[in-house]
């Protein structure tokens, strides 16, 4: 049976609040984490802006490369798709850590272990479901664009770093 669009766009809605409401405690937890930090240097608080890059990148690399290997996504444009999405933000964990290095600092470290991508199990079928999938990757995408842009205000301070956070924000 096929649905209707009212009945398509219900469902859309209700997996997107879902998702919103999943990424409410990570909002929250970033925001305490920087109101209450105390740096002692400008160049702190780049390690840390960029830390809190490199924690993103790994979420969304590790995110596309289960999703490549899951064998639900279509194969074709869609695979091309998720395939350079995946080698891109691969890419962006292995230039935040060159960079965090060269800088003086220590990158963070994560594996797909470090994350649940099921939201506590609101989305189980993240693997199993095209559909859900794809609403999960605009999340992180739509999350990402965001973080990054409320993050360039601490990267103001050195254009070298602000201008390579543009690049991958872009």
């Amino acid at each position: 049976r096929m649905d209707t669009r009212r009945d398509a766009m219900k469902s859309f809605v209700t997996t997107s609040g879902k998702i919103a409401l999943a990424s409410i405690p990570f909002a929250l937890g970033s925001m305490f984490q920087k109101a209450y930090s105390s740096l002692s240097s400008p160049i702190d608080l780049v390690l840390d802006t960029l830390n809190f890059a490199l924690t993103l990148e790994y979420l969304e690399s590790n995110f596309y490369i289960k999703a490549v290997a899951s064998g639900i996504v279509p194969s074709g444009n869609a695979m091309n798709a998720f395939t350079v999405i995946r080698d891109h933000e691969s890419e962006h964990v292995n230039f935040l850590k060159t960079a965090i290095t060269a800088a003086g600092g220590t990158p963070v470290s994560f594996t797909a272990a470090s994350f649940d991508f099921t939201a506590k199990g609101t989305f189980p079928g993240v693997f199993s479901d095209y559909g859900t999938m794809l609403a999960v990757a605009q999340t992180f995408e739509d999350t990402g664009v965001r973080a990054y842009k409320g993050q360039a205000a601490n990267l103001i301070s050195n254009n070298d770093y602000l201008t390579a956070a543009l690049q991958i924000h872009s």
